[in-house]
């Protein structure tokens, strides 16, 4: 077995972080090592915590660490900051806010950036995930930026996905509308010591109440929490566990895992053909000719990517 693989299956804190980097920066030997830890995967159960921004979850999840530690149980957290589209910068501010877990060696904390990733979900977190559970983590946390289509792309990745909210968001219904009603276990309404608490839960039972379910569909909570004073994090535990227990009955969680395996293989062809195909049009002097034919209306777009794609024999389906 690989050297590095060895030691993050033992759980060491350091093979475990440069095991990421290694799959974050897409390093010679990434696809090995993940073929090597993939068999010891699987254990782990996955939470999403998504959300608009400022509804407080780097809060939410600091207090659930706290929760699930006290249970003895080893927790992994992926929190997903935004890339500067331009610099590739992030602001990975998590390394702040839950410092204290530093010492800790049940909990692991981990930054990484969307890179403008469609979603703001780095391809590179799945492949993080499977690194902490094949570690022995217990719980993984996705952290997600909140912006975009992220609400839904987490609750692709996921076991069970946790929409934060707060009061205060103007129209905080037309907020959560796009796409994310529906990918939503639990509704953690964060902040609500704040005016307007009752407004926002209302609206959320109101859009639930014409949600189409039936008697095995089920039933989102909409729970109230101040997560900065602790209140409503150990309701918001029990209400994931309840969620994981709806899964495990009838064979539920092992379908949703199934669907998440063919999504990861779609995304891994989606991503390698993305590189080539960026490959080829940056550098293949053919295809920079075509460009440039298609600039001066000699040729169109529809010719010259068809030209492109014949060269990998794909037959259309």
């Amino acid at each position: 077995m690989n050297e590095l693989a060895g030691k993050i299956i033992s759980g060491d804190i350091r093979s475990i972080a440069r095991g990421i980097t290694v799959i974050e920066n897409d390093d010679d030997g990434s696809v090995l090592l993940l073929k090597e830890l993939y068999r010891h995967t699987g254990k782990a159960y996955l939470i999403g915590i998504t959300g608009p921004p400022g509804g407080g979850k780097s809060t939410l999840v600091d207090k659930l660490i706290k929760h699930y530690r006290k249970q003895k149980l080893r927790v992994g957290v992926l929190a997903v900051d935004p890339t500067s589209p331009f610099s590739g910068g992030a602001i990975l501010g998590d390394r702040v806010r839950m410092q204290q877990h530093a010492t800790d060696g049940g909990v692991f904390i981990r930054s990484m950036g969307s890179r403008g990733h469609l979603g703001g979900l780095a391809l590179a977190t799945t492949d993080a995930a499977k690194i902490l559970d094949a570690a022995g983590y217990d719980i993984v946390i996705f952290e997600t930026v909140g912006i975009g289509q992220s609400e839904v792309e987490v609750a692709g990745r996921v076991d069970t996905t946790v929409l934060v909210t707060v009061p205060g968001l103007g129209d905080d219904v037309q907020v959560l509308k796009a796409g994310t009603m529906e990918i939503a276990d639990i509704f953690a309404v964060n902040k609500a010591d704040r005016e307007g608490v009752e407004r926002c839960v209302i609206e959320l039972e109101q859009l639930l109440s014409v949600k189409e379910m039936d008697q095995n569909t089920f039933l989102p909570s909409i729970l109230q929490l101040v997560a900065k004073e602790n209140q409503g994090v150990k309701e918001l535990a029990a209400a994931i566990e309840k969620h994981r227990e709806y899964l495990m009955n009838d064979g539920r969680l092992e379908a949703k895992r199934r669907a998440r395996v063919k999504d990861e293989v779609h995304n891994i062809i989606t991503n390698r053909l993305d590189k080539w195909a960026r490959a080829k049009l940056t550098h293949d002097l053919e295809t920079r000719e075509n460009l440039e034919e298609l600039y001066q209306k000699k040729t169109d777009p529809y010719s010259v990517a068809l030209e492109i794609i014949n060269q990998l024999g794909i037959e259309k389906p």
